[in-house]
């Protein structure tokens, strides 16, 4: 019998008496039939407030790489709450997680500590600024880089606004944003280096730092093509450019190394964010010495009463602990599940004719819905993404999969944890099949 969320419903409108539009991040106004409540989490599965139990893919967000509540985590954090919540003080606890993340990426060899993704990205490009002496940053379409004004520049660019022009437009989602923040950044296409090579030579002597999703997961799933990533550590070493590569999503999910161990290359700076803390309100801004130089000068500022929280500190270094211990498992496993869940879901998909494209390494994929007509093949760009990807669609069959028990993230992104197991996978694809069937049966597109 499929899912009703009543309690959720009842829930979602007291919200709204106190807290402003319901919900505490604009995202999840978007979640059908309603922004559901939960109640409680184990491993790959989550309930809700009405008794619903499902097979989680959303994991938080990403967050949640080791499952809902694993209890190591629990007792490491409890142990720390019994020792102390909050000194705004120096702690053992900071220098054990930096001496591990040091040892396990590369390219960091200082780190500092935030409370959140969206503050070690304001950091970097402050950071980058102070380098170099210069103003604007470089980015690209579709990749997000927090919810500040400077993160959102250019992200979702509307079709409206497209040209052919090499100059991209830096439309910005937010009202209320400072005007001349869009002034600083300069906008390239995804995996096209002819591209990024020319908006680099048109601005040179003016870019302090090119920043970018190693593998874009914030639209679609999009990994680089070949030698794309190598490409922009040319030009950044090239014109005195620093590499920023933002991990938020992929940091650690990739391996001990993160996406930049996966891929082969080393960036200047790194934002690690989600899964460095299992869900806490953790971050880090991790770089090479050379890079966090005006940091230690204090030319840069960077400060924050709770930055490394020893709550939160006490939960990163369990998780990362859980990525050393798991050595070469990790991600072999997770990528493993992905894949086949991808194949299980194509398979049932096209029993009920509808043309599901999953694409991702596995384990983060996304489930590309081509519109009627769109061209077949891997989405490599977030236009292109824009232009074959059936959104609303996807919207119908992620609400199918919810009733049914199955929850991915609102915009088709679907996370694997080091919890689930091949059954769960089985379970999924018996729901995805129920599901795939209510969909094509009840699917009715826009005249």
């Amino acid at each position: 019998m499929s899912a009703t969320f009543n309690r959720s419903k009842e829930l979602f409108n007291r919200a709204q008496k106190s807290i402003a539009g319901g919900i505490n991040s604009g995202i999840r106004k978007l979640e059908q039939p309603v922004p559901v409540y939960f109640a409680k989490g184990s491993g790959p599965r989550i309930w809700d407030v009405d008794g619903n139990e499902s097979i989680d893919y959303q994991l938080g967000q990403g967050a949640l790489l080791y499952g809902h509540a694993p209890a190591g985590l629990a007792d490491a954090i409890s142990a720390q709450a019994k020792l102390g919540i909050h000194w705004a003080a120096q702690c053992e606890l900071e220098i054990e997680v930096a001496e591990r993340i040091q040892s396990m990426v590369p390219s960091v060899e200082l780190v500092r500590f935030n409370n959140c993704a969206t503050e070690a990205v304001m950091a970097a490009f402050r950071l980058a600024r102070a380098t170099t002496g210069r103003s604007k940053i470089l980015r690209f379409e579709g990749h997000y880089h927090g919810w500040g004004d400077e993160g959102l520049v250019g992200f979702a660019n509307p079709p409206s606004t497209w040209t052919d022009d090499d100059e991209l437009p830096r439309t910005h989602p937010s009202k209320g944003i400072i005007p001349e923040v869009t002034d600083h950044f300069i906008l390239s296409k995804w995996n096209d280096a002819g591209h990024l090579e020319r908006m680099v030579n048109a601005h040179k002597g003016e870019i302090a730092a090119i920043i970018f999703e190693p593998a874009l997961c914030n639209t679609c799933c999009i990994e680089p093509v070949a030698g794309f990533l190598q490409k922009i550590r040319e030009l950044c070493d090239r014109d005195g450019i620093l590499m920023i590569s933002d991990e938020t999503i992929t940091g650690f999910r990739f391996g001990a190394s993160c996406a930049q161990g996966y891929y082969g290359y080393k960036p200047d700076l790194s934002i690690f964010g989600k899964a460095i803390g299992g869900g806490t309100p953790f971050a880090a801004l991790g770089g090479t010495k050379a890079a966090m130089a005006k940091i230690i000068s204090g030319e840069s500022i960077h400060a924050g009463t709770l930055n490394a929280n020893p709550l939160c500190l006490a939960a990163s270094k369990w998780c990362l602990d859980e990525i050393i211990q798991r050595g070469d498992k990790h991600p072999a496993g997770t990528i493993a599940l992905g894949k086949r869940l991808m194949a299980g879901l194509a398979k049932i998909a096209a029993k009920h004719n509808i043309p599901m494209r999953p694409q991702g390494p596995g384990l983060a994929f996304h489930t590309v819905v081509l519109k009627p007509g769109a061209a077949e093949g891997l989405v490599l760009n977030y236009r292109d993404y824009v232009t074959r990807h059936d959104a609303p669609r996807w919207a119908h069959i992620r609400l199918m999969l919810l009733e049914e028990g199955v929850r991915a993230i609102e915009r088709g992104l679907w996370s694997i944890s080091t919890t689930h197991t091949d059954k769960d996978i089985d379970d999924t694809l018996s729901r995805a099949e129920i599901a795939f069937a209510r969909h094509a049966a009840e699917w009715k597109p826009a005249a």
